[in-house]
């Protein structure tokens, strides 16, 4: 668990996504699972604060962070 906490803390800051992440430090099954659920909660934080920097607005700022999110977690 203490590798999951430190990669999480990674995942913050890093360019790659979520998915790129787990997959470069071989995660595999719950362990994935709870690197993706973690990860994705801290990027809608992250995504959140950027959309308010940016001043994004109203439907624009929902757009904003589903896409931002998409982005961070590594859907495509």
């Amino acid at each position: 668990m203490k590798c999951l906490a430190v990669a999480l803390m990674f995942a913050a800051s890093a360019d790659e996504s979520c998915k790129d992440q787990a997959v470069a430090n071989k995660f595999r099954g719950d362990e994935f699972k709870s690197f993706m659920v973690n990860c994705k909660a801290l990027m809608e934080i992250a995504c959140e604060g950027r959309a308010i920097d940016q001043k994004v607005l109203d439907d624009a700022k929902d757009s904003f962070i589903k896409q931002c999110i998409k982005d961070a977690v590594g859907s495509k």
